[in-house]
């Protein structure tokens, strides 16, 4: 076997089922779509119908199989049904990735309590509700991968944002907790902390600051590699830890965010 056929044995992810939350735009998109061109037949989760439809049509465009399925992933209920949903389209789940979130630029005293709540339910709680209903099915399946969306602000404080890193930080610590307890049935947890990615979500953090919009993404982009990632810069380490490139890795982080943190 030459070596571009070994890389594409071990890249694949044909006959694997993925699910991906947050999937209607953003990284979460830029994850979807990449599985599903590697071989994966991907549900997309997310409230928002119309980004997720969007993107389940984006895969179909490209060959690849992909179903949309609503989820509130801050709800139990919700989540125990796009779990059913996908175990009835698609027979199974290999991969899990946790990436749904929200972001809110607040100091403690600025954030009311339901924001403290919405916060932390959507990016942290929502890992733990999405794993719980996922892992048996994937030890029923004799293994898999579930890959966590961190951020910088996993390892790190930042200005102006309490409960994100608050959330993103238990979501690093959840997945070192899970790999301890899930190694013996075969089942991998790995977090990405991504820095600054040019989404949707990052220019609303702009709004939400009221800075200006060109200084904003100028000053993310401030960084070794000097500009802001992209989803598919995340997407592309997340297939790595999907995949059998990373048989051995798990319970870490990898950190994509073109040297901000170095």
């Amino acid at each position: 076997m030459n070596i571009p056929e070994k890389a594409a044995q071990l890249l694949s992810l044909e006959g694997k089922v993925a699910i991906v939350t947050g999937a209607a735009s953003g990284i979460g998109r830029g994850i979807a779509i990449a599985l599903a061109q590697l071989g994966a037949s991907v549900a997309v989760l997310d409230i928002d119908e119309r980004g997720g439809l969007n993107t389940v049509s984006s895969i179909v465009r490209l060959g690849g199989k992909a179903t949309f399925v609503r989820c509130d992933v801050s709800l139990r209920r919700a989540c125990a049904e796009a779990v059913t949903k996908t175990v009835e389209s698609f027979g199974g789940i290999n991969i899990l990735c946790n990436n749904a979130g929200i972001v809110i630029r607040k100091t403690v005293l600025e954030l009311q309590e339901d924001e403290w709540d919405l916060a932390l339910d959507v990016t942290l709680k929502s890992v733990y509700l999405l794993s719980r209903e996922v892992i048996p099915h994937m030890i029923r399946g004799g293994g898999g991968s579930i890959i966590n969306t961190g951020s910088g602000w996993s390892l790190k404080g930042g200005p102006q944002a309490a409960a994100y890193c608050t959330a993103k930080a238990g979501v690093l610590n959840l997945t070192k907790a899970m790999a301890i307890d899930h190694g013996k049935d075969n089942i991998r947890v790995n977090c990405v902390c991504p820095g600054d990615v040019d989404t949707p979500m990052l220019k609303s953090e702009c709004v939400q600051l009221g800075g200006d919009p060109a200084k904003f993404m100028q000053d993310a982009a401030n960084r070794p590699i000097h500009r802001l990632g992209t989803p598919d810069d995340v997407a592309k380490a997340v297939l790595f830890l999907a995949s059998d490139m990373s048989k051995w890795i798990t319970g870490t982080h990898l950190i994509v965010d073109g040297g901000g943190l170095a």
